[in-house]
Formats: structure tokens, C-alpha cells, sequence
């Protein structure tokens, strides 16, 4: 029997909760923080598109720090509607909704060429197609700006992946998966 798409996500989503409370779960974010920060070295990636994360999602505020250190250029998902846009990174970060951190609203930045996008998946399929959280958020906003993004990584810290094809033509397609 083919499995869906919704069945799926409920299993990978069982199993992040159950990995995000184990007492390991910081040095599988270490892992995985050092493997993305070679990588942005590697690519020499200056403008990147992160996320601000969720309790199941990898820790990247340690790694949001290393690179504004280093005067990368960062941005944010900042919601709207059933879709996102991308906002510069800054502090205050105030919770909104679906309880996911966000800078101040800025109305300053229009999308140029990012070099990668670093994004939160819950599960993925052999065709390296996310499967989210079925908001279908990421799969707009990368509708419409995928042309401006060169290097799309996908981050998680279990991989929860299915052999069959679970996932839809629109739905994001990485470049490259990092998990421990």
C-alpha cells in the first residue's frame, strides 16, 4: 500500500518529538551546525536565508551568532498570510504566530540572489522533495523565488525519509540534506 503524504508527516513528526527531547538532541544540532557552517565556508555564501526554530527543529541561534560575527548578510521567513517574505535578521525577535520567533516587521528588503537558504524539513522522499509541516509555507515562497536562490540545504536532526514517493511536484527540492 502506498503511504501518504499526511501519514507520513505524522510518523516523522512522532519521531522528531521523541529525538528533540532525547539528551543528545544539543550535540546532533553541534554536529549538524558544524557540518553547515563548512558548507557556507566552502561556498563562500555571504547572503543566507535561515530559520528561527521550533522546538523540533536543529538549534541555529549558535550559529546565527557565528555568522553575524562575521558580517554575513542573514535573512528570516517574516509571515504573512498563508505564505512568508524575507526580512533581515535583527534583534528584538517578538513570538508570533504558530509560536515561531520573528524579527520587527521591515518593509526595507527586496529579494536579491541569496547564495543558499538553510531549510527545516520534517521528513523527505527519494526525489529529495521536504515534507513540512503541510502549511505549505516554504513551498509558496519557493514558488516564486527559487530563480534567486542558488544552494537550497535541507536540516533536520533525524532524517525521516521514505523510499516511495510521498511528496508533490511544488514541494522544495534540495541541493544537499545535513543531519548527524
Amino acid at each position: 500500500m502506498r503511504q501518504d503524504k499526511n501519514s507520513f508527516r505524522k510518523a516523522c513528526l512522532k519521531c522528531l518529538q521523541k529525538v528533540s527531547r532525547a539528551v543528545n538532541r544539543h550535540k546532533k544540532d553541534h554536529h549538524v551546525l558544524d557540518k553547515l557552517y563548512r558548507e557556507i565556508k566552502q561556498s563562500k555564501a555571504k547572503r543566507i536565508m535561515l530559520y528561527l526554530p521550533l522546538g523540533t527543529e536543529v538549534n541555529l541561534y549558535p550559529l546565527i551568532g557565528r555568522l553575524r560575527k562575521e558580517k554575513r548578510e542573514l535573512y528570516v521567513p517574516f509571515m504573512e498570510g498563508k505564505s512568508f517574505r524575507l526580512v533581515k535578521y535583527r534583534l528584538p525577535l517578538e513570538k508570533r504566530r504558530f509560536g515561531i520567533k520573528e524579527p520587527k516587521d521591515s518593509k526595507q528588503y527586496r529579494i536579491k540572489k541569496l547564495d543558499m537558504a538553510i531549510v527545516p524539513i520534517v521528513g523527505m522522499d527519494s526525489t529529495l522533495r521536504r515534507v513540512g509541516f503541510g502549511k505549505g509555507m516554504y513551498d509558496r515562497f519557493f514558488e516564486k523565488e527559487i530563480k534567486n536562490i542558488n544552494n537550497v540545504i535541507f536540516v533536520a536532526r533525524k532524517l525521516c525519509y521514505s523510499g516511495e514517493i510521498v511528496t508533490d511536484h511544488y514541494d522544495v527540492k534540495a541541493d544537499r540534506v545535513i543531519v548527524p
